[in-house]
């Protein structure tokens, strides 16, 4: 019986490390993101009581402020577009990386709707940003500008949701697992992330080198710990009735949304639209998840059409 206890205890002893060898091979993770990985980064940086921000800021200083809020996963890079077409028109864009992506800082937090709520306030505050802006989120943006109009609702002049996440998608309860959940998310979904990003696009040939884009920000501590409690907070989060919170401030509300987005499809938009009767629909053709990558010059003269309705008060 000794001996058999001593092989077994040996047996899980060689499994343990073996499967921790294996994390680390697969795991894109390998250092901390701090001052030294930041050296030459563009944009600049403002420490927030949840951790360093990394922001940008273009156009006229006197311009009216647009914030652009990113999804999921792709950081602020994915508002390049957006941000030469309004700034060129006159506009003062300011974009972000959330906690967990890009350049800012990996925090050990809940990553929920108090959290990008605490940032998105104190960037504003850092930047003395006091006039109403022009909110933008696009897709998991959607959720972090649906909780920011409904908290802070005298801060926002119009509300521009893009493709916005608006369903609730099961978590699998073994991610949920201490230790083990967190190796298997690691281990089977980050890895592939970068290549993922294809899908989001109804011509992903038009964007060569996406997914190489993507790829620096994995490299860093806590990429995927920040995904995978994002992917949590949505599947406990009710989008009908944080769209309806947020309609019952009275932001004027902009819905743009690809027709050919498998991402969020767009059946998805009756979320938005029965809980924000009194939204303005803006369907875009030939276009995936990103239409205003996709289908640039059109999204964004309607933005700005949009922003022209509501001027400042």
């Amino acid at each position: 019986m000794r001996r058999l206890a001593r092989s077994t205890l040996l047996a899980l002893v060689l499994l343990m490390v073996a499967l921790a060898g294996y994390g680390a091979w697969k795991n894109p993770e390998k250092g901390p993101l701090n001052a030294a990985a930041r050296t030459g980064v563009p944009g600049q940086f403002v420490a927030l009581s949840g951790g360093v921000t990394h922001y940008d800021i273009t156009g006229p200083d006197t311009g009216r402020v647009v914030v652009l809020v990113h999804g999921f996963s792709v950081p602020s890079y994915i508002w390049d577009s957006t941000s030469t077409a309004l700034s060129a028109a006159g506009y003062r864009v300011i974009r972000y990386d959330l906690f967990g992506r890009g350049w800012s800082d990996r925090p050990d937090a809940a990553y929920d709707g108090a959290m990008y709520d605490a940032q998105l306030d104190e960037l504003l505050d850092s930047l003395r940003i006091t006039q109403p802006i022009d909110l933008v989120g696009l897709s998991f943006g959607g959720f972090v500008t649906s909780h920011y109009v409904a908290e802070h609702a005298a801060r926002v002049r119009t509300f521009t949701m893009i493709d916005p996440a608006s369903s609730s998608p099961a978590v699998p309860g073994v991610l949920s697992w201490p230790v083990v959940g967190p190796w298997v998310w690691q281990t089977t979904q980050v890895p592939g992330m970068a290549d993922g990003q294809a899908s989001d696009f109804l011509h992903p040939e038009q964007f060569p080198g996406w997914a190489d884009q993507y790829r620096p920000q994995m490299r860093y501590d806590g990429f995927g710990r920040a995904l995978l409690r994002s992917a949590v907070t949505m599947s406990r989060t009710d989008f009908g009735a944080l769209f309806a919170r947020a309609a019952k401030t009275g932001v004027p509300v902009l819905l743009v949304w690809g027709k050919q987005d498998q991402t969020v499809p767009i059946a998805l938009s009756d979320v938005a639209r029965s809980n924000m009767p009194q939204l303005e629909f803006f369907p875009v053709d030939s276009a995936g998840h990103l239409p205003h990558m996709e289908q640039s010059a059109l999204v964004h003269a309607k933005m700005q059409e949009f922003f022209r309705a509501h001027p400042a008060k």
